[in-house]
């Protein structure tokens, strides 16, 4: 193989270019940005955009990440009318599907009709793992640690003092041996739980897997591998639930009772097929992960123990469901939510902790409960369409408009571009291009008759 690496680089394999790039990250950003302009023989207008900053200065992303050349922006809206525990919240969500924030304060303006939702969160714990190997055995090593409990989460208090301080810290120590999944020895692990008060909590529960590790093999005689959290926030649990009524669910012809019906099937298809489950959960997802986004969280720790927990009985099952209850359809929704109003990059993103304040949460359980509720209403948009006149229509008239800006439409002339992709049925960068040429054409034709007019 032909080495083609050159100084700066920029080396190119058969038309690839190297990724090698040593001591990169000591660069400045504007340096960084340079060394690729060329690598990659980015044109100006490429590089204009990387050296553009939005609301994250480009030296604040600098600081938050390694290698950083440039900042990327995604639309930063607001799912309106909801009415959570009696509350009104206008919930900050960052997301570029069309349709989640049209959705969603959609479905928010439906629950009021039954007083909206009621939600609530679990205490906020978080859980350290601590895996132990060559420990001999386990129904010995299993009592040491647990007669050590008081030891184990004193140590655990230690390593932070400031979080005991806030009312937070070590709550349990929990031992689970594991089948071999190979035929060697079980697997046995140490959990500890902490309570992480309003932090996500990351960071925290892993200084104490690091912490208690060495008294962890003192007490089993074993060797500890793995020590880090769980994704799996299983005792850091949000509900919300809803009422809507039936009869305000009639639209386009179809009656209430026919709409319900939709939901509740489309309900019972996704608890006995995770084909249907896993799309269905999807859903609830993008609003959970808007606002998680939106207010600094972070999105794939959520994802990873929602998903989990949706499988946690060995088949993946939908994290909500919905039934029909007299005249009522009635949802409700579980699932692990980690999430935090402190710390990470909460403390940096400007637009992370203007959310949180528009947002008006005491702290992270109050948010928790509020991102449940997003996820309920997110999905209920979604069966309502699904089951009863169809998700693309609404889909492709939100998309029309993503479509009429790419093909050169401004102001005004998006939505009337959009109404015409929609009535179309063809909606197409193409397409659009096309209809837009034709809207200047009589544009051009009205300002001549215009002009003869006033002639």
């Amino acid at each position: 193989m032909t080495n083609t690496q050159d100084g700066d680089g920029a080396g190119r394999a058969a038309g690839i270019r190297s990724a090698w790039m040593p001591g990169f990250y000591k660069l400045t950003m504007d340096e960084r940005v340079a060394r690729i302009a060329r690598a990659f023989e980015l044109s100006r207008d490429e590089v204009a955009s990387l050296h553009a900053s939005g609301a994250l200065p480009r030296e604040v992303a600098d600081r938050m990440v390694e290698n950083a050349i440039g900042t990327m922006e995604i639309p930063l809206g607001l799912g309106l009318n909801f009415l959570i525990n009696g509350r009104e919240y206008a919930v900050p969500m960052a997301v570029e599907e069309p349709s989640v924030l049209a959705a969603v304060s959609f479905a928010a303006k439906a629950a009021r009709a039954a007083g909206g939702f009621t939600a609530e969160a679990d205490p906020q714990w978080m859980t350290a793992q601590i895996q132990v190997a060559r420990y001999g055995d386990a129904g010995r090593a299993r009592e040491r640690v647990l007669e050590a409990r008081d030891e184990l989460l004193a140590l655990a208090d230690s390593l932070h003092p400031s979080l005991v301080a806030r009312g937070g810290g070590a709550r349990d120590v929990e031992v689970r041996v594991l089948p071999s999944p190979d035929g060697g020895e079980d697997v046995f692990v140490v959990h500890l739980h902490v309570d992480v008060q309003d932090a996500m909590g990351a960071n925290l529960v892993n200084t104490v897997a690091e912490g208690v590790a060495p008294l962890v093999e003192a007490l089993t005689g074993g060797r500890v591998y793995l020590r880090i959290l769980t994704n799996l926030a299983d005792r850091r649990l949000a509900r919300a639930r809803c009422e809507i009524p039936v009869a305000e669910m009639a639209d386009r012809g179809a009656s209430g009772d026919d709409v319900c019906e939709g939901v509740v099937q489309a309900s019972r298809f996704a608890d006995a097929d995770p084909h249907r489950a896993a799309t269905h959960n999807k859903g609830i997802m993008n609003g959970v992960d808007a606002v998680a986004l939106a207010t600094g969280n972070d999105w794939r720790a959520i994802e990873a123990g929602a998903h989990a927990w949706a499988a946690r009985d060995g088949r993946y099952r939908p994290l909500s469901r919905w039934r029909r209850a007299g005249d009522r359809l009635v949802g409700e929704i579980e699932l692990p939510l980690q999430v935090g109003t402190v710390g990470g990059p909460i403390r940096v993103h400007p637009l992370a902790k203007l959310s949180l304040r528009m947002l008006g949460v005491s702290g992270a359980r109050e948010l928790a409960a509020v991102m449940a509720a997003v996820g309920l209403a997110q999905n209920y948009a979604a069966l309502r369409a699904l089951g009863s006149f169809g998700i693309q229509e609404g889909h492709m008239a939100l998309h029309a408009r993503c479509v009429a800006v790419t093909a050169g439409a401004r102001g005004a002339d998006v939505e009337r571009l959009a109404e015409r992709l929609v009535a179309s049925r063809q909606v197409k960068v193409e397409k659009a291009r096309e209809l837009l040429a034709a809207m200047c054409e009589e544009v051009a034709v009205i300002d001549a008759r215009t002009r003869v007019t006033a002639a």
